[in-house]
């Protein structure tokens, strides 16, 4: 496939992405991360891996975690030192979580940044990285999106005007409209299926400890579309 860059780059892009906390669909992917993250983690010492403009690592923080946030956007990085100036933020390079300190982390988080990142090889060479980040009894959880949430319409999202997408396979280029944001121009995703995330996993040398698919409720305030029939999004629980 032609190169995939990072479309949180993009200074527009980054503006309004962080003015974004949780609403409606994006409620749904961290509703659960509370009780997820105290069943199976351990410490409190913490890397928000693909931070973007901090909403994962201010979530970190409010449950008590000595966090660091990272990203490969500037912008992004750029964005969340000035939401959270007494926060801890650092650009890191494409090459990923190499240059961090092995076996300092008693949880690595991860949402939504496998969405971008393309290629099995380049998923298993940042999984590796990260699994040597942690300590023994340590977990990554990463939060990416059900290939389901590129081929329906969402509180949150639209992906009505992309008929590829229901094609798409592992690997493919999908698009989708996120519309909760002032910028409506698509994004382009990486649609991954579960069983090549359990390859992916394998390879990388860390294994499955759950897995979860957040569905809505109905007694939720929001206004569902699908959500509540349709996982929008699975969270891995990953151990060495």
């Amino acid at each position: 496939m032609a190169e995939f860059s990072n479309v949180y780059g993009d200074m527009r892009r980054a503006e309004s992405y962080a003015k974004l906390e949780f609403p409606a669909t994006y409620y749904l992917a961290y509703r659960d991360l509370p009780d997820i993250i105290a069943r199976h983690s351990a410490g409190r010492k913490a890397l928000d891996f693909g931070c973007g403009a901090g909403r994962s690592t201010r979530f970190l923080e409010r449950l008590g975690f000595d966090v660091m946030g990272v990203d490969i956007s500037d912008e992004m990085v750029r964005k969340a030192r000035e939401i959270d100036p007494a926060g801890d933020y650092r650009l890191i390079s494409g090459d990923g979580p190499e240059e961090l300190e092995m076996g300092a982390y008693d949880l690595v988080l991860s949402v939504f940044t496998f969405d971008n990142i393309p290629t099995m090889d380049r998923k298993v060479r940042i999984l590796k990285a990260l699994g040597s980040l942690l300590k023994g009894d340590g977990r990554i959880i990463s939060l990416v999106s059900s290939p389901e949430i590129y081929k329906h319409e969402w509180a949150s999202f639209s992906t009505k005007d992309f008929p590829g997408n229901q094609a798409a396979k592992t690997g493919d280029r999908v698009k989708i409209i996120m519309t909760d944001v002032e910028d409506r121009r698509p994004v382009d995703d990486i649609i991954w299926y579960d069983d090549a995330y359990a390859v992916a996993y394998r390879q990388a040398g860390l294994a499955q400890a759950a897995v979860y698919r957040p569905l809505a409720r109905e007694d939720e305030p929001y206004r569902w579309v699908n959500e509540t029939r349709i996982p929008p999004w699975v969270i891995y629980v990953l151990k060495r």
